[in-house]
């Protein structure tokens, strides 16, 4: 079955200044496929391989089920990531499934997907990331209790407001960081690996959990489902670089490359990972873990165990400064879609980064660092989550159709599409048996964006308070003296 289908002669159109004749000020293609693969791997590999392994294995019930549902998942998010391929150069727009999305279904279903992810998906996905971050660097100094709240927030705001300030210095510099944690989480987890093979070569299956791999099994598909999703919030990021496709350089080709790179390399060693944990732990050992991978350190590095924190906390600071490039560029391509106010479709005319954006989505995540329980806000991320990846592929088998003609240089096999669209719908559907309070308050929370839309962007102008107006001019002009920036000046719009 062939996969996919190629047009070599296809070009990546020019984003230059035609008015000027000059350097257009816009986003630069300065990501290279070294920095594309860095960038997905790295927000792959997050804090989830090294904590979710206890979720998969408490609704799997035994290791053998367990390593079956890693390698489906991995799969899974290969496929949705080669998905993403083909929309991320048909429709070579970053925002990724914003920007699908609004090609496919149009302006209204584009802003909620926008607004859901201003409200809830990005500030509470990165507020946990950086609360982890802060959590495993500062428990070594609190080694006998919890450590204080405020001194956790502190940590995790210093960490949001680094990386915010090293994106808006340079793209360069943002993807160079990137590139240093990606390296040094995979080294990290190459380290556990391998100690976990030395376990298993030395004590074969007298400890661990491969003397009785089946033991336990769990056949229930709901609880099948939710080690799924488990397993599948480990392999969340999968399509970060679509988020930032402007800036890839030849995208047509780097882009699926990237994927077909990072995806195998995530899904082999997050196989390995947890074949090194079973190999050490027992399957009661790891359920009674909130940390895994810190009780497998415990067990076999000894006075070195406290690497495996300081990894943890290098892996997610690298996650959430993928994170928050990705979240950056869909806000300032919401923006320029004239969904979002202006201000944050502006470019550093010196530094040619979005500034405005990267600021919104950074103070978005200090104020969700204020909410106590800031974690069980990610209940409703999954099911947002799945459901605007299933919209954007359901986009894509709806465009194969609607718009037969629209220029396609890699396009993959239409079964994979709709295996995966009917997958995620199985997803978003399941929150709604499991969680249903939850799944209903995330309903409501999505709808809360018609309202707003009709109001503040398909009603005419002149419709609207005047006093409004002039407000979000004064707001822009004070924000532009403080933070120089200028309009992007992006012709994608008239591209596609």
């Amino acid at each position: 079955m062939t996969f996919f289908i190629f047009q070599k002669d296809f070009k990546m159109p020019s984003l230059t200044d035609g008015a000027t004749g000059g350097e257009a000020v816009c986003l630069k293609k300065k990501i290279t496929l070294v920095n594309g693969v860095a960038i997905i791997v790295g927000n792959i590999i997050g804090s989830g391989i090294f904590l979710t392994p206890k979720g998969v294995q408490q609704e799997c019930g035994s290791p053998a089920l367990s390593l079956i549902i890693w390698a489906i998942c991995g799969v899974f998010s290969l496929v949705g990531a080669l998905c993403y391929a083909e929309l991320g150069t048909t429709i070579v727009k970053s925002g990724a499934s914003y920007a699908y999305i609004l090609e496919a279904f149009g302006p209204l279903i584009g802003f909620v997907r926008l607004w859901i992810s201003v409200l809830i998906i990005e500030p509470t996905v990165q507020a946990a990331i950086a609360i982890t971050f802060a959590t495993y660097l500062i428990q070594p100094f609190f080694p006998t209790c919890e450590p204080p709240f405020v001194a956790v927030r502190l940590l995790a705001a210093v960490c949001v407001c680094i990386i915010m300030f090293v994106n808006c210095w340079s793209v360069r510099y943002g993807t160079r960081v990137q590139d240093f944690f990606a390296y040094a989480k995979v080294i990290a987890l190459i380290v556990i690996i391998i100690t976990g093979m030395v376990s298993l070569a030395r004590d074969g299956t007298n400890v661990g959990s491969f003397a009785k791999p089946w033991e336990g099994t769990n056949t229930n598909i709901g609880g099948i489902a939710l080690a799924m999703y488990s397993g599948l919030y480990s392999y969340a990021g999968w399509d970060t670089l679509n988020f930032m496709v402007e800036e890839l350089q030849d995208p047509y080709k780097n882009l699926p490359l990237a994927i077909y790179i990072s995806l195998p390399i995530c899904t082999i060693i997050y196989l390995l990972a947890n074949i090194a944990y079973y190999a050490v732990l027992t399957p009661a050992e790891i359920i009674a873990s909130d940390a895994v991978a810190v009780g497998f350190a415990d067990q076999t590095l000894g006075v070195m165990s406290w690497i495996i924190p300081i990894a943890v906390a290098m892996s997610t600071f690298g996650a959430l400064n993928s994170s928050m490039m990705a979240s950056s560029r869909l806000f300032f391509v919401g923006a320029r879609e004239q969904q979002l106010p202006d201000y944050f479709a502006m470019v550093s005319p010196k530094r040619y980064t979005p500034s405005p954006a990267l600021i919104l989505s950074g103070c978005l995540t200090l104020v969700y660092l204020c909410i106590k329980d800031v974690f069980d806000l990610i209940n409703y991320y999954s099911f947002m989550y799945w459901l605007t990846v299933g919209l954007s592929i359901i986009g894509q088998i709806y465009l194969r159709f609607s718009r037969p003609d629209m220029p396609r240089p890699l396009k993959v096999n239409i079964f994979f599409p709709i295996i995966f669209a009917l997958s995620c719908i199985f997803l978003v559907v399941v929150p709604f048996i499991t969680e249903t309070t939850e799944s209903l308050i995330g309903t409501a929370i999505l709808l809360t964006g018609i309202p707003i839309y009709f109001y503040f962007i398909f009603m005419k102008p002149n419709k609207r308070p005047a006093c409004l107006h002039r407000f979000m001019q004064v707001v822009t002009e004070f924000l532009q003296k403080i933070f120089p920036v200028v309009m992007s000046e992006s012709d994608l719009e008239g591209e596609f």
